[in-house]
């Protein structure tokens, strides 16, 4: 698929292989190359691509550095600190190693960049959350950045792997810049009442966390249409009740894209049970919501509720 004049592709086979400028290499902070993509980019570039990272090393997790491809096609090997010497990754690792990647490349003023699934190796994370995270950070580059990029591959060592990265990266991209055009998008959260406390849900998609019952708004809905759907959803329950609390616009408020979200207050009929759009859910009593952390701004939104005070955070 292309967006803007970058052509995205998602292929199955060997990224030592390309010919692509640079091929992204998941690494830890020290930029030792033992196993994994590190380690086969080692035997077949050369331990030349090693030993010239580890003069730039070590870097943050989630920075990225280029060196020399070696003997291998590629231009360069960009090295994204995806995890620690604890083999430990997460989402913002992983977010921010694809961002700082693309980053790179642009400064570097590349044509081409191959990733592999940054992650889903030796950090065990799941494959679609990866992929997810990656397009979602692929579109942030694309929309907010003067990009050299006229390629950026994703390629995938097995069959599972490629088939989820197409879903992943592909349908995912396509969803977003057919469905929900480009944006800013329209969102919609509840904060919902009940004698026992305030509902939230356990996102099951990047950005992971809790949040309140939300999500965007469809063609053709109204806001007070979407809120009921999305917390019917989500949580099982029937609005009732229904006010205005605020409307949210800082265009960094999501990590994923700039929205802008509109928070009702409501009672609600029902047995609160997560749906199949969130991972958990809980009711939480309304001292207890402070200690909580909270995806997107959540937090302040959550603090301006109970009139606390707002760090910002």
């Amino acid at each position: 698929m292309k967006i803007k004049n970058t052509e995205i592709k998602v292929i199955l086979g060997d990224i030592t292989e390309s010919r692509a400028e640079a091929i992204v290499n998941a690494a830890n902070n020290k930029l030792l190359m033992g196993g994994g993509v590190a380690g086969v980019i080692k035997r077949k570039g050369g331990r030349m691509i090693e030993e010239e990272a580890l003069k730039k090393g070590p870097i943050g997790i989630g920075e990225a550095v280029e060196t020399s491809a070696g003997e291998l096609a590629a231009r360069y090997v960009i090295h994204a600190a995806t995890m620690g010497m604890d083999f430990k990754t997460d989402e913002t690792k992983i977010r921010n190693s694809a961002r700082n990647s693309l980053e790179l490349a642009r400064r570097l003023k590349l044509s081409s960049i191959v990733f592999p699934a940054l992650g889903c190796g030796t950090g065990g994370f799941p494959l679609l959350a990866s992929a997810k995270i990656m397009a979602q950070e692929v579109l942030r580059h694309l929309r907010d950045e003067e990009t050299t990029l006229k390629e950026i591959i994703f390629c995938l060592y097995d069959q599972e792997a490629f088939t989820v990265f197409n879903k992943g990266v592909l349908g995912y991209l396509g969803y977003v810049t057919t469905e929900l055009s480009l944006g800013p998008y329209v969102t919609v959260d509840a904060i919902i009442e009940l004698p026992e406390g305030i509902v939230v849900i356990k996102r099951s998609n990047p950005p992971f966390g809790w949040a309140l019952p939300g999500g965007f708004v469809d063609y053709g809905e109204s806001l007070e249409e979407a809120v009921k759907r999305e917390a019917k959803e989500e949580t099982g329950l029937d609005l009732t009740g229904i006010k205005q609390f605020h409307t949210y616009s800082d265009p960094q408020r999501d990590p994923r894209f700039h929205t802008i979200g509109t928070v009702f207050i409501a009672k609600a009929k029902g047995k609160p049970k997560a749906g199949d759009d969130a991972a958990g859910l809980k009711v939480v009593k309304r001292q207890e919501l402070e200690k909580m952390d909270f995806a997107f701004d959540h937090k302040k939104i959550i603090r301006d509720y109970l009139g606390g005070p707002d760090d910002g955070k």
